[in-house]
């Protein structure tokens, strides 16, 4: 497999926009799960929690977690926290990746301010219990799709997206040709050409008239 930091350098010349433009299956997080953090970007393997109303999962998960893993918490989208300041500043300390949490995060007077990356459903200031293990490195359900232990995932402004790690590579290689396109049609823009004209948009629509299924 790749390593992380091959990885990690391969989605900086890029963004979930052009990921997506690549596959449109590509498993993308409900816009429900929200950046609380100050910092949005993120790539990392997934290390999964499952829990319901109780985060001593979670607590678990960060103190097993490798350096760079992204922890991912399938918390039932219920409306109580499952992490906080507390376990932000124990994340950076273990120099996790981040914190996706499908449940809610408090303390965000300090996490607006943190440079981990941390989204999370809901916020709130009711704390679950410490009374249940959870379940580590099991396949779960978060925001609304399904992440695997050692899945790739990927965050910025936009989104989330998941990834399996074969699949990664050929998706970040992909993304990057279409962010190089884009690049050269902005400098056709920007000398006054028009998107018709770097987008050879009328001989598509001409296509499609046709009745051709790829324009």
């Amino acid at each position: 497999m790749d390593s992380r930091n091959d990885i990690g350098d391969l989605f900086r010349a890029v963004d979930t926009t052009a990921i997506c433009d690549v596959d449109k299956s590509v498993r993308v997080m409900s816009q429900g799960i929200r950046l609380r953090s100050a910092s949005a970007r993120l790539v990392g393997p997934a290390f999964t929690v499952r829990c319901r109303g109780d985060f001593l999962g979670v607590l678990r998960a960060i103190e097993t977690a490798s350096s760079g893993d992204v922890i991912i918490v399938d918390g039932g989208e219920q409306e109580v926290a499952l992490a906080g300041e507390l376990f932000a500043r124990g994340a950076l300390v273990r120099r996790l990746g981040g914190i996706i949490v499908d449940a809610g995060y408090r303390d965000i007077g300090y996490v607006a301010t943190c440079q981990l990356p941390i989204y999370s459903r809901f916020v709130t200031p009711l704390a679950g219990t410490t009374t249940n293990l959870g379940q580590l490195q099991i396949p779960v359900t978060c925001g609304g799709v399904s992440v695997n232990p050692g899945d790739i995932i990927l965050a910025d402004d936009e989104g989330i997206v998941v990834a399996a790690p074969t699949d990664v590579r050929p998706l970040l290689e992909s993304a990057a040709a279409i962010k190089d396109a884009e690049g050269m049609l902005i400098e056709r823009l920007n000398m006054g050409a028009t998107l018709s004209d770097g987008l050879n948009l009328a001989e598509h629509v001409d296509a499609l008239q046709r009745g051709s299924p790829h324009g």
